[in-house]
């Protein structure tokens, strides 16, 4: 197993982690309202996201008969601080926060947590609406999770390591989306769930008012989504160490490479957003259960032979 080349930087360079999570994470904000724009017919979209969240900021917030206020506020801010948690373990080039022998897991537990912070969101509001959201979403978990969690065995299986480090280091040769398309596909697949995005949105849908957002407002409303966009770039940049081959590539330094692979990623998940209809959890069940498992476990037997093989 190739050495983990990777240096750990003081805790102080957290803060520029986190700057450039948010500046990432505006990024796919602006670029979804200005596809939602064009999608409408009309020009511009740029200042939306600025305005959107001067308009919450301004609001007034409500609340609702006999809510679980401790758990609905823990469930929104959740999200928001469960996104910065992912970045302590994905390199910039040479450089991360930390660099444990778990940080694949490190990364799998998080996205758990969303389970969690999603459901309470829904049933602290005390509204029919948002409960029936937070079981919608914990209907879509069932089917993304553990072929997302299988996805993300696969490079660790390759590398001989659960450290993201190590996996990175293990690219040398070849990125590890060559040769396991069909682990990075679910992988992608389980980011747009754990971030509530696109096919995974029914939690949020207008037949149910909105669901888990239903009695959101003000300041609430804007932590969660902000949380939603945060945890969708979290998971593309993540994707980056996993499969893309960390910071590698020519002319540009390895931040650099990572900080495109991210946006390249990020876009591309934005833009389907439009493109795959919502997914009915019940629908999903069977395609997540049937096509998705059974595809990503032959994967990684495919990736243990070829380990094996190899020596």
């Amino acid at each position: 197993m190739p050495e983990s080349g990777v240096v750990i930087v003081a805790v102080g360079w957290a803060v520029l982690a986190g700057i450039l999570l948010c500046a990432l994470a505006y990024v796919a904000v602006t670029l979804d309202a200005v596809l939602s724009a064009r999608q409408l017919g009309v020009r511009g979209g740029w200042t939306a996201p600025l305005s959107r969240a001067a308009r919450l900021l301004r609001q007034r917030r409500r609340t609702t008969v006999a809510a679980d206020t401790l758990l609905w506020r823990v469930g929104g801010a959740g999200m928001f601080i469960g996104a910065f948690l992912t970045v302590a373990v994905i390199p910039m080039g040479r450089w991360v926060l930390a660099d444990p022998d778990v940080g694949i897991v490190w990364f799998n537990v998080v996205d758990v947590m969303v389970w969690a912070l999603v459901w309470l969101t829904g049933w602290g509001a005390n509204s029919a609406h948002s409960l029936v959201g937070g079981y919608r979403f914990l209907a879509h978990g069932l089917a993304y999770e553990l072929p997302l969690m299988f996805a993300l065995v696969a490079p660790a299986i390759a590398a001989g390591s659960l450290g993201v480090g190590d996996v990175v280091a293990a690219q040398d040769g070849a990125w590890f989306v060559v040769w396991m398309p069909v682990a990075f596909l679910v992988y992608l697949v389980g980011v747009t769930g754990f971030s509530v995005w696109g096919p995974f949105a029914p939690a949020l849908a207008a037949d149910i008012a909105g669901g888990v957002l239903a009695e959101l407002s003000a300041v609430d409303r804007l932590v969660f989504q902000a949380g939603r966009y945060l945890f969708l770039t979290a998971g593309a940049a993540f994707s980056v160490p996993l499969f893309l081959g960390g910071g590698a590539g020519p002319v540009l330094p390895g931040w650099a490479w990572v900080l495109v692979k991210t946006v390249v990623v990020l876009a591309v998940l934005v833009w389907l957003r439009r493109k795959v209809p919502l997914l009915r959890p019940d629908r999903f069940m069977e395609i997540g259960w049937m096509v998705l498992l059974p595809a990503v476990v032959a994967q990684d037997l495919l990736v243990s032979l070829i380990v094996v093989r190899g020596g």
